[in-house]
């Protein structure tokens, strides 16, 4: 008797710039005290990075 091997789909996840959906073991995470953000790659991270700043920045002056 053969068993069928039937292929699982990898867990997605989306990117927190660009919402595009990736594969959870590829996606580069940055972890916060109490939340985990999904990027596509370096770009969309550089881009929340710089997005962030500009917001702190915005909330102390």
């Amino acid at each position: 008797m053969s068993e069928n091997i039937v292929p699982v789909e990898p867990e997605h996840v989306a990117c927190a710039v660009c919402m595009k959906q990736i594969p959870k073991d590829v996606a580069k995470s940055f972890e916060g005290e109490e939340y985990v953000l999904h990027f596509c790659g370096l770009e969309c991270y550089a881009q929340w990075q710089q997005q962030a700043q500009q917001d702190n920045g915005k909330n102390n002056g």
